[in-house]
């Protein structure tokens, strides 16, 4: 059974492991160095102060992973457009942790009135996280090819997007 709901300050003992695994053995993210505590509590918080989702999903009563959407650009006109960011406890993958996280983080993001989620995904070797964006209703956009470097090698990102709500389709 999995339970999604939105991540609290005492989640992020869990949610700092989770990233700093991802951080150092992954490349669905290109930091270099895992944060601390400190730096997670502040980005939660810095998150939550603006209006955006996020949300963690307990498995077994520990959380197994959590999930954000946050500023896709800094500038204005792209106020109504989240970005979203999952990540999933390495003993916990492949047993859908990360479709509740993002289809509660679509519901939640729809909610809160955003329009667009763009997914900037690290590695366009991560065709676990292409699947689960596609079967979530994203499609593919493009490639930035070899914009990334970690690991000694060179790393893409693939870019996908859904609307959300009305999208497009009406003015804000």
């Amino acid at each position: 059974m999995i339970e999604v709901r939105r991540a609290a300050p005492a989640d992020i003992t869990a949610i700092t492991r989770i990233y700093a695994d991802a951080v150092l053995h992954g490349t669905a993210t290109f930091e270099l160095d895992p944060p601390d505590e400190a730096e997670m509590e502040r980005r939660l918080a810095q998150l939550a102060a603006g209006g955006f989702p996020y949300l963690v999903a307990e498995a077994a009563g520990a959380v197994a992973g959590y999930a954000y959407a946050g500023p896709y650009r800094d500038r204005p006109a792209y106020r109504f457009t989240v970005e979203d960011s999952v990540y999933i406890a390495p003993e916990a993958q492949r047993r859908g942790i990360g479709r509740a996280l993002v289809e509660s983080l679509i519901l939640e993001s729809d909610r809160r009135g955003f329009r667009q989620m763009v997914a900037v995904i690290g590695d366009s070797r991560q065709a676990g996280s292409i699947a689960l964006h596609a079967a979530t209703g994203f499609r593919l956009i493009g490639t930035f090819e070899a914009v990334g470097f970690k690991f000694g090698q060179w790393l893409d990102t693939v870019l996908m997007q859904r609307p959300l709500g009305a999208g497009a389709t009406t003015t804000a």
